[in-house]
């Protein structure tokens, strides 16, 4: 038997040991999905702009391919276990389950030091309760497994250790499935990405436009006129049509542009993805309906000093 342990020696450390950092990252990953949901639930007003989209979805990614990788390292180690009980024993597996056990515990107390020194400083929350309740769960069962493993036969599990197997496997999948609704299908993200896009062109443009009356004193008459071989500026099409933009005057110092969006802005492609700020001046944001919408755009002389040799018309 010593002879069989000497001769699969190198798969038993990689397997104990990919097993292990896959469970430091699934936790890690778990916690900052757990953290991002809470975020969007109780939005911080100190950032209005902040938003957890891309967040979850690249946690939401690694989360699912290294808790499988988890799960399947975890059933081959205890299927191994049960043929070779003697394995129970093994250095590297004895050293691994105490430093887990080590890192779950030291994360159980700071964990407790966090929560009581914001009790003291009265900045108890709603979102940093669930916050601290998130991490001493994930902490509490990676520790009370871990320390039950010890003690436990290969292949046999107690009724409550089944029980608490099953439920964290659970919430587990609860989690996953919460990510994917929040961070919504492939297929409408892709068309809030092209949404995204038509504002960063409008925004361009605006901005172009905006420059052209400073320097001349007067608005273009279309989307043509901004374009410029020096600074290489060309005005940008709609990503998905590659169709123009519809830009039009509607008096000496506003102008209208328009474009065609594929979801509302409010609670769809902006409720995940990147918001955008009012630009200064202009009082305007980028709010916007499904269909075609035209954003009308007043330039404040004032605000924004024209340099042309004449003085700006007033209307």
């Amino acid at each position: 038997m010593d002879n069989q342990i000497q001769k699969t020696y190198p798969r038993d450390v990689f397997m104990h040991l990919l097993n292990t950092i896959t469970l430091y990252i699934s936790a890690g990953s778990f916690l900052s999905l757990v953290f991002d949901y809470i975020n969007a639930l109780f939005p911080d007003k100190l950032n209005p702009y902040y938003s957890p989209g891309a967040s979850i979805r690249w946690t939401l990614s690694l989360f699912i391919i290294i808790f499988g990788v988890f799960v399947w390292t975890s059933r081959f180690i205890e299927r191994d276990l049960v043929g070779n009980p003697v394995k129970n024993d093994l250095k590297i597996r004895r050293w691994l389950i105490y430093l887990t056990i080590f890192l779950a515990a030291l994360l159980l107390i700071g964990d407790l030091v966090a929560l009581i020194y914001n009790f003291l400083n009265g900045d108890l929350t709603m979102p940093f309760i669930l916050k601290v309740i998130s991490v001493f769960a994930v902490g509490g069962v990676v520790f009370w497994y871990y320390l039950y493993d010890l003690k436990k036969s290969p292949g046999e599990f107690s009724p409550k250790a089944r029980t608490i197997i099953w439920t964290s496997m659970i919430v587990t999948v609860a989690v996953i499935v919460y990510g994917f609704y929040l961070a919504g299908s492939p297929f409408k993200q892709r068309m809030v990405r092209f949404d995204n896009q038509r504002i960063y062109d409008l925004q361009a443009i605006q901005s172009q436009t905006v420059y052209y009356w400073q320097q001349k004193n007067k608005l273009p008459q279309s989307l043509d006129d901004l374009k410029d071989s020096i600074s290489g500026f060309t005005p940008p099409m709609d990503p998905e049509t590659d169709k123009s933009y519809e830009y039009r005057t509607t008096g000496n110092l506003s102008f209208e542009l328009c474009a065609d969006f594929s979801l509302p802005s409010q609670g769809e492609s902006s409720a995940y993805g990147p918001r955008f700020a009012p630009l200064g001046g202009f009082g305007e944001n980028w709010e916007h309906a499904a269909g075609q919408v035209c954003f009308i755009r007043t330039i404040d002389p004032e605000l924004y000093k024209n340099n042309a040799p004449t003085k700006p018309l007033i209307q």
